[in-house]
């Protein structure tokens, strides 16, 4: 099972990003992008993901991954029950969806070299 905190450990390694509470709800961001959120319970983490692949993300591991609100699904953005996800599941996912958001001469940060060819 993954926390907040340890999203919170991930993210605030990841140069440009900020972390904020609105409506309750804790959302990592980059400049006024936001990467990654929680549901107020924080059962479910939401992150950037790309439109095109999400499906098959979802059809692989319906037991992890579900689409957002559909008023959200116009976004690059999938759900995640956070009782499924591990915490190297978890690492690798925030990355990429920090790396949706930030400029390309960021992707290759030392703190995020530790989630790639692995």
């Amino acid at each position: 099972m993954v926390t907040v905190e340890d999203v919170r450990r991930v993210a605030a390694a990841l140069p440009r990003t900020s972390e904020h509470l609105i409506r309750d709800r804790v959302k990592f961001r980059v400049g006024s992008i936001v990467y990654v959120a929680f549901s107020r319970d924080e059962t479910v983490m939401g992150f950037a993901f790309p439109k095109e692949e999400r499906d098959g993300l979802i059809t692989e591991r319906p037991d992890v991954f579900h689409l957002p609100r559909p008023s959200d699904q116009r976004f690059n953005w999938v759900n995640a029950w956070t009782a499924a996800l591990d915490e190297d599941e978890m690492r690798e996912l925030v990355v990429d969806a920090w790396r949706m958001v930030v400029p390309k001469f960021l992707h290759d940060h030392p703190a995020t070299l530790l989630t790639r060819d692995e």
